[in-house]
């Protein structure tokens, strides 16, 4: 672990929600009312979060993360359940 998200400057107490992945493919990330990008991995929700301001984090970190929402599954989930 790298980093502590629950207790990092900057974003902490901002809401972090990680919504059900795309027909397409991938995730949106949206912190604080802004999405941020399409996440395909773990380490795309990291990379946004460090350009938002959150420096320090890797995947590990955002997987265990009790301040991100996980919408349609949890972090393992990237694809659409079929139908």
């Amino acid at each position: 672990m790298t980093g502590d998200l629950a207790h990092a400057g900057g974003m902490a107490g901002l809401p972090v929600i990680v919504y059900p992945p795309s027909p397409t493919g991938g995730r949106r990330v949206r912190v604080d009312g802004e999405i941020l990008g399409l996440a395909h991995n773990l380490a795309d929700v990291a990379e946004f979060l460090r350009r938002a301001g959150l420096e320090g984090l890797d995947a590990d970190d955002v997987a265990r993360s009790e301040i991100i929402e996980w919408r349609g599954g949890g972090p393992q989930v990237w694809n659409e359940s079929p139908p």
